[in-house]
């Protein structure tokens, strides 16, 4: 009888120690279709908004064009000022851009003369590249021009007097200067140049007639570039895999136990 208990002692030990190893054989599948699927979100992730396609508004300073800290419709420049826009698709002020070339106020407004109670505001408009432009679209060549206006003006008014016709949406978002674009209005670019969504949040919009400010851009990438805070893909596989060793830790720690 000993030797049958002892038989039965021997067989329910080697059946415990090998509930680990099968416990760990069965999550190992659902472990791995969990990374799968995450690797196919990750590369969706990777293929959605690549930016915006917008105008976007600057000053000349020192030879150096720098992202205008507000928009063209409260800025108020000073006679002798050089101010540009460039159309171009990005995700933020710091990739933003820059409008192409640097002519200075003389080169724009040499043969413009000073009037009382106006000013002269040098623009250069840059409308971008064959790569940024919207589908079935084909940018103007950059120009240069000097708007004279009166001395309380804003760049939008200045711009207006220069650059018509100009499109507003019906958020007040400048959405085209000279005409071009003929559509579209600060919408959305997936990585591979398609538009995703029209009036994409506040980039256009901080170029617009009615912004306090110009930030969108970095607006518009914490929408695209980014995952919205939630975990990483390296993080979630990293928790799939602790959870299949803590499993089988809690097994082997039974097995102790009760061996």
């Amino acid at each position: 009888m000993s030797g049958c208990r002892t038989r039965r002692t021997v067989r329910a030990r080697r059946r415990r120690r090998a509930l680990p190893v099968l416990l760990l054989s069965a999550l190992l599948p659902a472990v791995l279709l969990v990374v799968a699927v995450l690797l196919v979100v990750a590369g969706a992730g990777g293929a959605e908004a690549a930016g915006y396609r917008y105008w976007s508004f600057w000053n000349l300073d020192g030879g150096h064009w720098t992202y205008a800290t507000e928009g063209p419709s409260t800025a108020r420049p000073s006679d002798g000022d050089v101010q540009g826009f460039r159309f171009a698709v990005s995700a933020d002020s710091q990739d933003a851009s820059k409008p192409r070339g640097t002519a200075g106020f003389a080169a724009i407004c040499g043969k413009t003369p000073a009037r009382h109670g106006a000013k002269r505001v040098a623009l250069v408009l840059d409308f971008g590249t064959r790569a940024d432009a919207p589908s079935g679209e084909t940018p103007p060549a950059a120009r240069t021009a000097c708007a004279r206006v009166p001395a309380d003006a804003t760049t939008a008014e200045a711009l207006a007097a220069v650059a018509k016709p100009l499109r507003y949406d019906t958020n007040a978002l400048l959405c085209a200067i000279a005409g071009y674009p003929a559509k579209g209005c600060g919408e959305q670019v997936t990585a591979d140049g398609g538009g995703a969504k029209a009036n994409g949040g506040g980039t256009g919009g901080k170029t617009a007639a009615g912004s306090d400010g110009q930030d969108g851009g970095s607006q518009g990438g914490s929408r695209s570039g980014s995952d919205g805070g939630g975990p990483s893909l390296g993080l979630l596989a990293g928790g799939a895999v602790v959870a299949v060793v803590a499993a089988g830790a809690v097994w082997q720690a039974r097995r102790r136990r009760h061996g």
